[in-house]
């Protein structure tokens, strides 16, 4: 098996070390990873990511698998507990960008709506008045034919919450098998003939997707670094993501 692609680093300090996350790697081990941004993150850093003494990468908040963008890690105790409180107590601003089924009829909006673990699956969340407190803030960046890019700010941190959140006012991912699963035998993902009203397929060649995975990107994190200072870190958008908005903007306008 091929060794993980070296990851994108986008800030590395003594406090703390912040990666543009690939989609499809774990953010934490996990009995079902081979691998996961902690471990390589550690590798690449030549710091452990186990133990007690510092330096070493410490978690301190996580991404879905298949949710690309800015992770963050602590390299000391102090600089987590900084970090941790402000997530915790939802100081850290955060920004992402999510492609979407459907149009908003407003141009803004704000999702409050419990959540809680799904009845039935314990892979889901649900909004349900058991649940705890999630707050959601969206705005339109783009509109096209069938769907809209927009911009989310959640306010609170819980499982799920914007791919939960969006589908609960009916406009869920793009493509997220879990809150939003395509028919039995259909594809996943974003094809270009989906997109393309003239699209002719070339003889023999096979449609690939432009994107297959979470249409979900941790654009931007705004905090107070462990020095006081005011801290963004962005994280440009991935290939797929940038390919699939790049064809939308050619072919996919209303």
């Amino acid at each position: 098996m091929s060794a993980p692609p070296k990851l994108s680093i986008l800030f590395d300090d003594p406090s703390l070390i912040a990666i543009n996350k690939p989609a499809g790697l774990a953010t934490i081990p996990g009995r079902a990873e081979k691998t996961s941004c902690l471990e390589e993150i550690a590798a690449q850093s030549n710091l452990p990511h186990t133990g007690q003494s510092d330096p070493r990468i410490r978690v301190v908040h996580r991404l879905d698998k298949d949710t690309s963008g800015v992770l963050l890690f602590a390299k000391t105790i102090e600089a987590q507990r900084h970090l941790s409180h402000q997530f915790q107590n939802n100081t850290i601003q955060k920004e992402y960008l999510a492609l979407v089924i459907g149009r908003p009829t407003e141009q803004s909006g704000e999702i409050e709506g419990n959540l809680a673990p799904h009845p039935s699956s314990r892979d889901r969340m649900v909004v349900s008045k058991q649940g705890r407190p999630a707050r959601t803030h969206w705005e339109i960046a783009e509109t096209f034919r069938g769907l809209t890019l927009l911009r989310v700010f959640p306010k609170t941190g819980k499982t799920h919450q914007i791919r939960v959140h969006l589908k609960h006012i009916g406009l869920p991912l793009a493509i997220d098998p879990l809150y939003n699963p395509v028919g039995a035998g259909a594809p996943v993902g974003l094809f270009l003939s989906t997109i393309k009203r003239d699209y002719r397929a070339k003889r023999g060649e096979e449609q690939r997707p432009l994107i297959e995975r979470l249409t979900l990107h941790a654009e931007k994190l705004r905090f107070v670094h462990p020095t006081g200072n005011e801290t963004e870190i962005v994280a440009p958008l991935p290939k797929d993501l940038r390919a699939t908005l790049n064809m939308l903007q050619k072919y996919g306008r209303q």
